[in-house]
């Protein structure tokens, strides 16, 4: 019987449960073999001369006939769980603290919702200040009882979202407050993907001897946790963001979902119509609310706990060894290794699937892709549209556009494509105007923009206007002007 209470004393650790199972072990005899009739004070006699140990102190101890008594017979009542009989009652005042006074409450709750990131100690100083002009809140309840009361309402220390003191900072916040926070899963591989920029913590050398943080740019699958591309810049711009998302989609395949932050490289025009035309769903975490993204975020302190703390005792770090090395840790480490909370390896559980993703297309295809649209009027003039400060020349045989649609990356000028307004279907590529090789004066026929008509016989005074003198005439009526050097040939 000890033995089995020192196990159940193991198993629990509650209070309350260490008294009904060391209760139950007491009068647990009792039950399994009741006394013959007329025995079961004796029974219960030699039970309190037995000495126990006590179920909190480990102390010896002993407990008198009246109180087995009790538990015996509060336990032969209860048919389907004699234990839970046996638990310690609750104080009626439990969770009640009362030398919290209901000025002293107010108080403490008004300071609380002014400044819910105060520590409960600075809560406590702040109200013993109060209480010099208020006479109404002495007494004073303890730091401990203040801590006590602010956990029990459930009024815990809440660190700010951003130092920034914006409108949508603070609606973020409230948001996080009264909305429950949960872990979600998507239930097919290639059916979200997360990507997101970390700066790292180790600066790199550049060839020209400068010292710059690198910026990691990595996608993960929400349901895998596989790394599907990782690669280091140095610059967070919607060019990086573009190339390392195509390097992603080739490898693993283009994704259903996408989600990111609302940061300028993330929610540039190239990338927002580049995943349109993907047929990728661009989704964005709300404002200030980075947890939405937690799984990639996750992914960033054990690239700095496992890869960046590999490196912090090696040479001169330079950008390309610092890619060679991330990707032979995620390739053959991070996407290789068990995973705890899946209890599989991500390439496993990729390759497992069920899976949503859908073929890659080419590169060339990719890089029309990530580009933006823009609408541009054509001068007449000279049949050229301006980018950016520049002209592009426009084909003659579209000179009859007066206002023409582009397609361009911001970041390289070098490739300008004319589309279709109504298909979106790429018509020819634009060319900068090249006023040197104009001025030779060799210029082109220009094209027919349709077959033109051929031209009508003459016919002498036109169709309007001879009905027009017919009526005239009809009227009967003399010319309404007086003739004047006019030679009468009749």
């Amino acid at each position: 019987m000890a033995a089995g209470w020192c196990v159940a004393k193991k198993q629990n650790s509650r209070v309350h449960e260490r008294w009904a199972h060391f209760r139950f072990s007491v009068i647990g005899q009792l039950l399994a073999a009741p006394p013959p009739k007329g025995e079961l004070a004796s029974a219960i006699m030699a039970l309190a001369e037995h000495t126990w140990r006590h179920p909190i102190t480990d102390e010896p101890t002993r407990f008198g006939f009246s109180t087995i008594e009790r538990w015996y017979y509060r336990a032969l009542k209860e048919r389907s769980d004699p234990v839970a009989v046996l638990r310690r009652k609750l104080r009626a005042d439990a969770g009640q603290q009362w030398a919290m006074t209901g000025a002293v409450r107010q108080a403490i709750l008004a300071q609380y919702a002014a400044h819910t990131s105060w520590s409960v100690q600075l809560h406590h100083d702040n109200l013993v200040a109060l209480a010099e002009s208020r006479p109404d809140l002495k007494p004073l309840p303890s730091y401990a009882t203040l801590r006590r009361f602010l956990k029990a309402n459930g009024f815990a220390k809440r660190r700010r979202f951003t130092s920034r003191q914006t409108t949508g900072a603070e609606r973020a916040e409230a948001r996080f407050v009264d909305r429950e926070v949960r872990s979600y899963e998507a239930g097919y591989v290639g059916g979200l993907l997360h990507w997101d920029c970390h700066h790292g913590s180790r600066k790199v050398l550049t060839p020209r001897g400068e010292l710059v943080t690198p910026i990691l740019f990595g996608v993960l699958d929400d349901r895998s946790r596989l790394a599907c591309h990782l690669q280091w810049y140095l610059a967070e711009n919607a060019e990086n963001v573009a190339h390392g998302l195509s390097q992603a989609f080739q490898k693993r395949g283009l994704p259903r979902a996408a989600m990111s932050d609302n940061g300028a490289a993330m929610t540039a025009a190239e990338i927002v119509e580049g995943l349109s035309r993907l047929g990728i769903l661009h989704q964005t975490t709300l404002p200030y609310s980075a947890y939405q993204n937690g799984k990639q975020e996750s992914f960033w302190s054990s690239v700095e706990g496992r890869l960046i703390a590999m490196l912090e005792h090696g040479p001169d770090l330079t950008l390309a060894f610092l890619n060679e090395a991330t990707l032979a840790w995620v390739e053959h480490d991070y996407n290789r290794k068990i995973h705890s909370e899946m209890g599989e390896a991500p390439i496993a559980r990729f390759l497992a699937g069920p899976n949503v993703m859908r073929a890659c297309p080419d590169g060339a295809t990719l890089r029309l892709a990530f580009t933006r649209t823009e609408s541009r009027t054509q001068r007449k003039s000279d049949g050229t549209i301006v980018i950016e400060g520049r002209r592009f020349e426009v084909p003659g045989r579209y000179r009859h556009l007066p206002s023409i649609e582009i397609r361009y990356p911001s970041w390289d000028l070098s490739v300008v494509h004319l589309v279709d307004e109504r298909t979106g279907d790429v018509l020819c590529r634009l060319f900068p105007q090249d006023k040197t090789h104009n001025a030779s004066g060799l210029r082109r026929p220009r094209d027919p923009l349709a077959e033109e008509p051929a031209a009508p016989p003459a016919t002498g005074v036109a169709p309007l206007l001879q009905k027009l003198l017919k009526q005239q005439a009809d009227t009967g009526l003399p010319p309404a002007y007086l003739p004047k050097d006019e030679r009468d040939d009749q």
